[in-house]
């Protein structure tokens, strides 16, 4: 299918917690420097098309829906401030639905009112979040030593669990995977999950004709424009390989590529392809402007875009995790509920007009449903020197 919106363009196509719970009063809320609140568009001038997106995704009527992105975007905009007020005590941080707040785990009471200062809500947890991520690194090396077994499909820390959560495949435990898990937990807290776990894997795809990008004989998706090229997937192609656009002319090279490892990669275009801050809604809902790149916390809803199933939302459900791969660990992931199929790797995650990611793999497909991971934008942007273009 020809895409008249990417004609010549290289657009981004897709994108046990115990303890007080303490609450903000009203308040004015400190704004870090250079992002400036009170310049922040409404909802809708936001993501007009993320309103049916949630509709439909989430079962909300209009004004519940745009009242969930309002209240996502101030915990998006808070969540900065409210870590740097917690300091060392700062035990991660989640969305709480069904409230419409930011919580920010802490491990002591003066931390609490500094974070309830800024607006957010404070949760007393008994473990920080670095020392979490120490328990993650500990089994990160477990996995380099070659330790985890096939059946073991990714780990991340919980802060609102206080603990490293491995999912296992159901149905699978071996005496390796008893082995794996007796060593994890001797390195600190660890929970198994195995609810709804399947291997994950990348979501390149065969040639498939009139799709947004190839290389060799892989169709991925774009991820987000920066200046000189756009931002994709690591593993739809190696540094120096060509890419060519939807219609197979020459649309660039990639400039860098990572992995595993990592699962991010950059393509600087030319041969007349340019570059525009957009991440196209498919005609399922409104193209969405990209403004920035604020990273949404756990519990947030988010978007995907990708050449093979569109447009889909969700829930970022994770933060730093890593990915057992077949080819090899990828680390620092953010999982979402969020559906995928071959191919729209690399296409964009975005929340309200905010870049997030892009994508990687996962398991499941759009008809049954299914779970996918991205790799944080920031991340990428940092590695590479890239300046994201914006509207």
């Amino acid at each position: 299918m020809r895409m008249t919106t990417l004609t010549k363009v290289g657009v981004a196509t897709a994108l046990v917690v115990s303890g007080l719970v303490v609450a903000p009063t009203a308040q004015a809320v400190p704004v870090p420097v250079g992002q400036p609140s009170s310049e922040q568009p409404s909802s809708e001038q936001l993501s007009p098309g993320l309103v049916s997106s949630m509709r439909a995704a989430f079962g909300l009527t209009v004004q519940q829906a745009l009242t969930r992105i309002d209240q996502e975007a101030k915990a998006t905009e808070r969540a900065p401030s409210a870590r740097a007020a917690a300091g060392s005590s700062f035990g991660g941080s989640w969305f709480d639905q069904d409230k419409g707040v930011l919580v920010v785990g802490v491990t002591d009471a003066e931390a609490a009112e500094r974070v309830l200062a800024t607006g957010a809500e404070a949760r007393l947890v008994d473990r920080t979040a670095v020392e979490l991520d120490r328990v993650k690194d500990r089994v990160d090396a477990l996995s380099a030593a070659g330790k985890v077994p096939s059946a073991v499909t990714s780990w991340h820390p919980d802060p609102r669990s206080g603990a490293v959560v491995v999912d296992v495949q159901p149905g699978v435990q071996t005496a390796e995977v008893a082995e794996f898990l007796a060593e994890a937990r001797a390195l600190g807290p660890v929970e198994v999950n195995t609810e709804g776990v399947t291997a994950p894997v990348p979501f390149a795809a065969g040639t498939v004709g009139g799709d947004p990008y190839y290389t060799g004989n892989v169709r991925c998706s774009i991820g987000f424009s920066v200046h000189g090229g756009y931002v994709t997937a690591g593993h739809c192609g190696r540094s120096g390989a060509q890419v060519y656009g939807w219609d197979r002319s020459w649309q660039g090279q990639f400039a860098g590529s990572s992995f595993p490892g990592n699962d991010y990669a950059w393509v600087r275009t030319g041969g007349g392809w340019w570059n525009v801050p957009v991440v196209l809604g498919w005609g399922t809902v409104s193209d969405a402007l990209v403004r920035g790149s604020w990273e949404a916390p756990v519990g947030t809803s988010v978007c995907r875009s990708g050449s093979t199933t569109r447009w889909h939302c969700g829930v970022i459900q994770t933060r730093n995790e890593t990915i057992h791969y077949a080819q090899g660990d990828v680390h620092q992931m953010a999982g979402t509920s969020v559906c995928a199929e071959g191919g729209d790797s690399g296409g964009s995650f975005i929340t309200g007009d905010q870049a997030q990611g892009v994508t990687s793999g996962g398991y499941g497909n759009c008809s049954s449903g299914g779970r996918t991971w991205f790799q944080p934008i920031n991340e990428i942007l940092s590695t590479y020197g890239l300046t994201l273009l914006t509207a």
